[in-house]
This record gives structure tokens, sequence and C-alpha cells, in this order.
């Protein structure tokens, strides 16, 4: 299997994820043809942070210590794999919450060095990209990866090499609906919870703005705080209450015409007729509709993943790494984590 997996021949892979809230692992074949998911399990802890709205770093990371060896036993007896079976460990290594991932890394180290095993780094935002590869897209296509902490626009050049052509210049797509969602008095997961009010609403009841900077880059701070205001300028009508859905489905869209909207135009500027989504936010139906019409519309082929494969998961962490070097025994010893996504040119950390 030349070429497979960095060049080592790599056949059945455990890959775990811990760099938010979920705690996953998975088991993934890669074969010289393809690539297949063998098993793939997600502990949530949303009961652990909906008390306080959202996510509390240090909760996280003390359930991840809890939770990640029942997740890779379940994932190892859900694939009908031993130890033995296992040629390689892969994990994310970041950018995300720092405790959060050191947890999953120490483990992945633990396992692949004591049974002497290769240990692929991957990149969180390579694993959103590569989800795109379970439906067996063809690179170079262009992907939109929208989630809680991160909004790109890029075009996958190869493999899971990537070149950012769009960002957003303040918040996350997915932080906009959470905090669009704790506005409208939604629980937590709010962005969930979003999606399923507007379902029942209007979209064109509220004309919130959109906000649209130079190029292909994108903006929502502004939105929420439309909403913020049209919330505060509307308190105590009675109106309010039975037109939440509405308000809620204006919102919505103003996010997701400026999702769709950008990377439609950006396909066609450049020619490239693929399109993929990824990200916890390509959950979202409203988005997923939007985008499978806009690029039916236009002659364009579109990739949306399987729910499962949006939301963070150890599955994405297995696409990835057939495309990644492993490090060898004992040399992925000194790896570390890191929080942020380095800036553009500069490396990811590697020992």
């Amino acid at each position: 299997m030349e070429g497979v997996g960095g060049g080592l021949g790599l056949s059945l892979l455990l890959c775990i994820e811990t760099s938010c809230d979920d705690t996953s692992a998975a088991v993934v074949e890669i074969a010289a043809e393809a690539t297949t998911i063998r098993s793939s399990i997600v502990s949530s802890q949303h009961e652990f942070h909906a008390a306080f709205g959202g996510v509390v770093p240090e909760v996280a990371s003390r359930r991840h210590t809890e939770l990640l060896v029942p997740a890779v036993a379940a994932a190892l007896a859900d694939a009908g794999a031993g130890w033995d079976d296992l040629d390689a460990v892969a994990v994310t290594t970041g950018p995300g919450l720092i405790g959060a991932l050191l947890v999953g890394l120490a483990a992945a180290k633990a396992i692949a060095y004591a049974r002497r095993l290769p240990l692929t780094p991957v990149d969180h935002l390579q694993g959103h990209l590569a989800a795109a590869y379970a439906l067996g897209v063809e690179a170079p296509f262009v992907c939109l990866t929208a989630s809680g902490g991160h909004t790109l626009l890029a075009v996958v050049e190869h493999g899971v090499e990537f070149r950012v052509v769009g960002r957003t210049l303040d918040d996350a797509a997915g932080e906009a609906f959470d905090k669009g969602a704790r506005l409208l008095g939604l629980p937590y997961p709010g962005g969930r919870e979003l999606d399923l009010l507007a379902a029942a609403g209007d979209p064109a009841f509220v004309a919130f703005p959109r906000s649209l900077p130079r190029g292909f880059d994108f903006s929502f701070s502004g939105l929420k705080t439309a909403l913020l205001y049209y919330l505060r300028d509307h308190e105590g009508e009675v109106e309010i209450e039975a037109r939440r859905a509405s308000i809620a489905a204006s919102y919505q869209e103003a996010i997701i015409d400026q999702l769709v909207s950008k990377t439609v135009r950006f396909a066609e500027q450049e020619g490239l007729r693929r399109v993929a989504v990824g990200g916890g936010v390509a959950a979202n139906s409203r988005l997923r509709r939007r985008l499978t019409d806009a690029c039916e519309q236009r002659g364009l082929e579109v990739f949306v993943p399987p729910v499962a494969l949006c939301t963070d998961n150890a599955a994405m962490v297995g696409l990835a790494a057939r495309y990644l070097e492993p490090l060898a025994w004992p040399h992925y010893l000194s790896l570390d984590a890191y929080a942020a996504e380095p800036a553009l040119g500069e490396p990811r950390r590697r020992p």
C-alpha cells in the first residue's frame, strides 16, 4: 500500500478527538483504494455545560479524562478489533481548548508508545475538510468550514493541503448561532435549538443586516448586535413571544445568506465545480438545504457529509490521517498541542 498513510503502509488506525466538549474515538481502515470508517464513538458532554450556557474548558477537560477510555474501548469493540490489530494512532493536536486537547494527546501518546506504533498528529481543520472524502469527493474542491470556533472558505488542493481564501473577521458562524440562541432564551446547545425553532418561522419576518466584507471574508458580530437591539426595542410586546420562531428564522437566514453566497460565488469565480461543507454548523438543516439548492442551480457538484461527520468526531481524524506523514516511534513524545491555528506561513508544531 505504497503512498497510503504517509507511505508507511498503514492499515488500521485508532483515532482520538478531544478538541472541545465531545469525547470521540474511532477505528478507521486505510487501504490503497479507500478509507473505511469501521467504528465511530462520540460521547457528548452537553448536559454538563447546559447549566452554564456554554462550554466550560476545565469541566470539558476533566470529563474527557472520564469518557475517553470507555470511548476507545467501545470503538475497538464496534470495529471488531483488538490492540494487536492496530497499525497506528491518529489524534487531533489543535486548534481547540488546550486542556481538552492535552487529554486526547496524552492518551494517544501512551497507547502508541506502549505498543511501539507510529502516531499521526492531525489539525482539527484538516479533519473537517477531510470529512467530505467520506462522500467520494476529489480534489481540488472548495470547502466551507463553519463551526463554533472557526469559519473559513478554502480550496482543498490535494489531500488535506488547503489554501484559505476567506475567514471570519470577528465571530465564527457557530458562535453567532449560539449567542443568538441565548438572546432568544433557548437552551444549550443553542445552534441546534435555534435550527429547530426557526423551522417553524418565516425567514423574511425581520430584515436583519447582511454584513458583506470585501472579498470572501465573513463577519457576524454586527448581526448579533442587530438581534440584541431588535429584542430590546420590542421588549415587553406580547407579539414577540408569538413571533419568536420567525425572529429566529430571520436571524438564521442572515447567517446562511452570507455563508452560501460567498461559497458559491467563489467556486464560480475560480471555475471549481465541486463544493463541500464541514464543521458543526454544517449540521444546520437550513444551511444544508440552501447550499445544496444553490449549487444545483448553478451546475455545481455539492458534498454535504452526514451530520455525524459534521460535528466533532474522531472518524474525520482518520480520514485526514490518510494524507499525513506519521511520526515514527518514539519521536512523537515531545509533540505538543496548540490552542490557536498558526498564522499563515507559520509551520505547525512537530517534534
